[in-house]
């Protein structure tokens, strides 16, 4: 199936944010240098038979990103083995099949979001991000993805090894969805539920800044859906700017 012409939801869903946990991620390939790959556009040329560590479930977003992105190339996974190249099909990015298989040698280049678990670990593998070319990243920017960076050494120096600015996809922030129709004051005391309870949540270490980043746009918070108006006015009560 050529998912870059299946459309996910035919028509915009009547749904609104009541918060979004704040969560730093970014979507990359990465892929060893002694491939001679430097862009997906010279993968496809050359046909090459690249070992690539991907996700298992099929319906997966990240699989849905990669084939949508493989049409822009004109190729697929299945033209990606018969060239001889292989899929390590793993669970979380973080696997430790696939940080055991980096270090040893045995893929080339992994393609996945989730950075923070597996990025580290390619780096010091030798493996680098490969560019994205910009007419791509505006057709999946149409698609509704998001293009975004991730500075050298990462957020935070967490990634030492990385000596250049590279631009993936966004994968930050978890949005607390729901109907556009729920109430605003069932809204309203989720808010307020949330803030009287925000020293007890186990937030992402490094990503939460406080109980107001769960309703601005921020790196972490990255939103394309409209708060609820009930979340709307608890920021309005509480101080906050959107």
């Amino acid at each position: 199936m050529n998912w870059f012409n299946v459309i996910v939801f035919r028509e915009a869903l009547p749904v609104r944010i009541v918060a979004s946990y704040p969560s730093w991620d970014r979507y990359l390939h990465a892929i060893h240098p002694r491939t001679g790959i430097r862009s997906m556009a010279q993968f496809k040329d050359q046909r090459y038979p690249l070992r690539i560590s991907i996700r298992a479930d099929a319906t997966h977003s990240t699989r849905i990103l990669l084939d949508q992105m493989l049409a822009l190339y004109d190729f697929t996974l299945d033209d990606l083995v018969s060239w001889g190249g292989s899929l390590q099909l793993v669970g979380p990015p973080g696997d430790h099949l696939r940080l055991d298989a980096l270090r040893t040698g045995e893929i080339d280049a992994v393609f996945d979001e989730g950075v923070k678990t597996w990025l580290g670990t390619a780096l010091d593998a030798g493996l680098q991000p490969i560019v994205f070319e910009e007419p791509v990243l505006q057709a999946l920017e149409a698609l509704g993805w998001r293009r975004a960076s991730i500075p050298p050494g990462g957020p935070d120096g967490r990634f030492p090894a990385l000596a250049e600015e590279c631009v993936g996809i966004d994968y930050g922030g978890w949005p607390l969805y729901t109907r556009a129709s729920l109430p605003e004051d069932d809204v309203y005391l989720l808010c307020e539920s949330l803030a009287a309870r925000a020293d007890a949540i186990p937030w992402e270490p490094g990503a939460f800044t406080g109980i107001d980043q769960l309703y601005r746009e921020t790196p972490a918070t990255p939103r394309d859906v409209p708060l609820h108006p009930g979340a709307e006015r608890w920021c309005r009560d509480h101080g906050i700017t959107l």
